[in-house]
């Protein structure tokens, strides 16, 4: 069994928005083994955020229009620090030099299509070792109405929680037409709350209510899926903010997904989203006309070496089981 190395020879990324209830979905698998497993730990590890009123209120004024248009990519804030970081990095990496992004089958573009993925993906902001950071999610069908999916180092890095979380569903050009949503807890599973295990870099927020409404009562959520069969077609969605991309627009990639064949158990896609985009999430079943589709995976990784193929967890039994703890939170 290959172990990937740990996070800190790897890159990352971020995105979310969307709309429209989409009914849960759990099947069991049909094709191809799940990731490599950790061994068995506890239950998905939840920290508290913004709990009361007076918290929220100050995070709310913590994140103006002028700091979340300052929010660095994770990638570019973080920097290997050997050389044994030279394969992998952190967060999803830089684009090649001079590679437009029109010249990149399936590579990547803005999302033009309307539908419920323009305000149930948005962009998350958080405070990563005393630096504004930013990623993205996307919000999903559950039992609270609000539960948002993200990628695991979009919640915690380098052992530590990030701390003044917000989801902004359906960000544009710096605006948050739905408003601006604080988390009341921040989940990981528990490979990566132990570890940063790559295979199972998913994380999720509970936020609280805005205005006394609840988060997919405003912007719908969309489906997840669970043990689903490898090697489908899929979209992926972000907000990449590293160049050639800017965090203003919401980008998608699409196309059949492939195995890791080298450190991980995770799937990939051709797209050069970049930093920023980690934690949007990738569909299974997506229908362009509505916007819709079943959640299978989350903007993780790249390789430097194949900087136009990002990775995702596969959503399994841990996936599912984190998902279940942040609906029922």
């Amino acid at each position: 069994m290959r172990r990937v190395p740990s996070l800190r020879s790897l890159a990352l990324v971020t995105a979310a928005t969307a709309a429209l209830v989409v009914p849960l979905v759990a099947v069991p698998a049909q094709a191809a083994p799940a990731a490599p497993h950790s061994p068995a730990l506890a239950a998905p590890a939840a920290v508290a955020q913004a709990a009361d009123t007076a918290d929220q209120q100050r995070v709310l004024r913590f994140w103006t229009p002028a700091r979340m248009r300052s929010a660095t990519p994770m990638e570019r804030i973080f920097k290997p620090s050997n050389a044994a970081a030279t394969s992998v990095r952190r967060g999803l990496p830089h684009t090649v030099q001079g590679v437009a992004v029109k010249s990149i089958p399936n590579g990547g573009g803005p999302w033009t299509g309307g539908g419920a993925v323009t305000k149930t993906i948005g962009r998350v902001f958080f405070t990563y070792q005393g630096r504004t950071a930013s990623c993205s999610g996307d919000a999903l069908t559950s039992a609270n109405k609000s539960t948002v999916i993200t990628a695991g180092h979009c919640v915690k890095l380098d052992g530590a929680w990030h701390t003044n979380w917000v989801f902004v569903p359906g960000y544009t050009n710096g605006n948050a037409p739905y408003g601006t949503w604080t988390a009341s807890k921040t989940l990981s599973t528990p490979q990566w709350t132990a570890s940063e295990d790559i295979n199972y870099d998913v994380g999720a927020a509970v936020v609280n209510q805005l205005n006394g409404q609840r988060l997919t009562d405003v912007v719908g959520g969309q489906g997840i899926g669970f043990n689903q069969a490898r090697g489908q077609a899929m979209y992926a969605f972000g907000y990449p903010a590293a160049a050639p991309y800017d965090g203003t627009k919401l980008i998608y990639c699409s196309g059949t997904v492939i195995n890791d064949f080298l450190l991980s158990g995770d799937i990939g896609m051709n797209c050069n989203m970049t930093g920023g985009a980690s934690g949007g999430p990738w569909f299974l079943k997506f229908t362009e006309s509505s916007g819709t589709g079943t959640q299978n995976s989350v903007n993780s990784f790249k390789y430097n070496f194949l900087p136009n193929y990002m990775f995702g967890p596969y959503f399994g039994a841990d996936a599912q089981n984190l998902y279940n703890t942040a609906q029922n939170t």
